[in-house]
């Protein structure tokens, strides 16, 4: 039974992530919905160029915040969806 939830939570999460990764990835829970800005700045209409490198520097390391740069890791692959759906609020 545990081995079925949790195939069950994968593919709901692998789901999430590729329909918005922004939510899916948690990015919320600081950035705020949207990306209007909670515990961290706000995102909502910045350039996607800007965001996307940004994502990069905080994964290479070339970017230091504690926070992000664990976070960011996840976000490898899905920088450009993120982007765009911040860009576009």
């Amino acid at each position: 039974m545990k081995k079925i939830l949790l195939a069950a939570a994968i593919v709901l999460t692998v789901g999430s992530v590729q329909a918005n990764p922004y939510m899916a990835l948690g990015c919320v829970g600081c950035h705020g919905v949207n990306g209007a800005g909670a515990s961290a700045p706000a995102l909502a209409g910045k350039d996607a160029a800007w965001i996307v490198k940004q994502l990069k520097d905080f994964q290479s390391g070339a970017r230091k915040n504690a926070t992000m740069n664990a976070m960011a890791g996840m976000a490898a692959g899905q920088e450009q969806a993120i982007a765009d759906f911040l860009a576009s609020k």
